[in-house]
């Protein structure tokens, strides 16, 4: 397994972190004490051989020629007006259809003729993205962090993040009333129709994230994408090798429990960046 190593400094710390090539770390060293934390039980024996290696070159090194850190950008102090904690599930969708929806008479008029439009479309996800909220906001209980409609720099956003002891997830929101789903590795399916890049997207916006989160925290911030269907009434999973969490809205209950990943510091560490609408302005 090929891990790459980086050097992380701060507090009084000193440590190795061993890293997937996407990022993903797996384990760190201390390189005062030479203690191993393993993160990820399948890389148990790669992480602990080259993080071995790397300390033992560690010591044949001088301390004035070991590797620099570069200063970590500071966000400005946190206002109400940039606070991302006050959005409620779905807020995106719900100023577009304020500002450019359909007004009263046309709604009425689509609604007599049954002639669907793309606000309807928008209106289902709103309603997704409202049930779904309301789910991770049971999270709470065991002290996750959870925000909703976070904006990024190209009029898009993220439905939800949600920031806790078992990492970070990036959960995105679909809403398929009273159609069957079916999920492969790298497509998805909805009433068999064409494959949809559901879950190719879903990695590229938790590859965002992680980039933004690192960007002001001094550790690595593990981000993982989740795809979170409403309303189905079959979701069918055959993926062998999907790196994608896939749930139906009831069951994103299944993340509470995890733990192990960050620190409580480092939970409130992620949330006080994440929740900063500055933070994004540039992702």
């Amino acid at each position: 397994m090929e891990l790459h190593v980086t050097r992380w400094k701060r507090y009084g710390h000193d440590r190795l972190y061993a890293n997937l090539p996407d990022g993903t770390a797996v384990g760190w060293a201390d390189v005062t004490t030479g203690d191993i934390t393993v993160l990820r039980v399948e890389c148990r024996d790669d992480v602990i051989a080259v993080l071995t290696q790397h300390l033992q070159n560690l010591q044949r090194v001088p301390p004035d020629r070991a590797p620099g850190v570069q200063a970590r950008p500071m966000l400005p102090s946190l206002t109400p007006a940039d606070d991302l904690a006050v959005n409620l599930p779905g807020k995106s969708i719900r100023d577009l259809l304020d500002e450019s929806g359909p007004g009263l008479m046309e709604r009425v008029v689509s609604r007599l003729l049954r002639r669907p439009s793309e606000w309807d479309s928008w209106r289902a996800g709103l309603a997704g993205e409202r049930r779904v909220g309301a789910e991770l906001n049971r999270l709470r209980r065991y002290g996750w962090r959870v925000l909703h409609s976070v904006p990024l720099a190209d009029k898009v956003d993220i439905d939800h993040l949600l920031i806790g002891p078992g990492g970070v997830f990036s959960i995105n929101t679909k809403h398929h009333h009273k159609r069957a789903v079916w999920v492969g590795d790298d497509s998805v399916k909805v009433d068999h129709g064409k494959p949809a890049p559901y879950a190719r997207k879903s990695r590229a916006e938790a590859k965002r994230v992680a980039r933004v989160l690192e960007r002001y925290c001094d550790f690595p911030v593990p981000v993982e994408p989740v795809l979170v269907f409403v309303g189905v009434t079959e979701l069918k999973v055959v993926a062998t090798q999907l790196d994608v969490r896939v749930y139906q809205e009831r069951q994103v209950s299944a993340l509470g429990p995890l733990s192990g990943v960050l620190t409580d510091d480092q939970v409130e560490r992620v949330y006080g960046v994440a929740r900063h609408r500055q933070a994004w302005s540039q992702a």
